[in-house]
C-alpha cells in the first residue's frame, strides 16, 4: 500500500483545486469551519467557501478516500442570531409535541418514536414493539 502524501493537497492558490486548498492542519488562523465558527458564536453571514482542508481518510471503509471540510473567513463572519420569546415559546411546544404520547397523553421524556407514534409502554401493551 502507497502513502499518500498530505503535501499533495496543499494549493493554496486554487490553481488545482479551484480554491485554496490546505492539507489538515495547515490552514491559516482566519480560516473557520462552521463548527468552528458556531463554538465562537458566529455564523457566515452570506459569504461563500473561502477555502478548504482535505486529508485522506479510510472512515466507514477500506479505501483511501479524501474528505473535505470548507472554511470560511471569521473576519467576515457575523454574530448569530438569537431567537425572539415568541420563537423560542413555538419551538418549546413543538418539542413537548413530539413528547406526548396521543394514546395515554403522558410525557414520557423522550422523544417518540415516529414508527410506533406512541411511548415504549403503549407499543409493549399492543406488542408492536420490537
Amino acid at each position: 500500500m502507497t502513502r499518500r502524501s498530505p503535501a499533495r493537497l496543499y494549493d493554496p492558490t486554487g490553481a488545482r483545486y479551484g480554491i485554496p486548498t490546505y492539507p489538515w492542519g495547515m490552514a491559516p488562523g482566519h480560516l473557520m469551519t462552521l463548527r468552528q465558527l458556531a463554538a465562537c458564536g458566529l455564523r457566515p453571514g452570506g459569504q461563500d467557501v473561502v477555502a478548504q482542508v482535505l486529508w485522506y481518510s479510510r472512515r466507514h471503509s477500506r479505501q483511501v478516500r479524501v474528505r473535505a471540510a470548507y472554511l470560511y473567513d471569521v473576519r467576515l463572519a457575523l454574530p448569530k442570531r438569537t431567537p425572539t420569546e415568541r420563537q423560542r415559546a413555538a419551538l418549546a411546544k413543538a418539542l413537548a409535541a413530539r413528547r406526548t404520547c396521543p394514546e395515554c397523553g403522558t410525557d414520557p421524556g423522550y422523544v417518540l418514536r415516529r414508527r410506533w407514534g406512541v411511548c415504549n409502554d403503549c407499543a409493549t401493551r399492543w406488542g408492536t414493539a420490537a
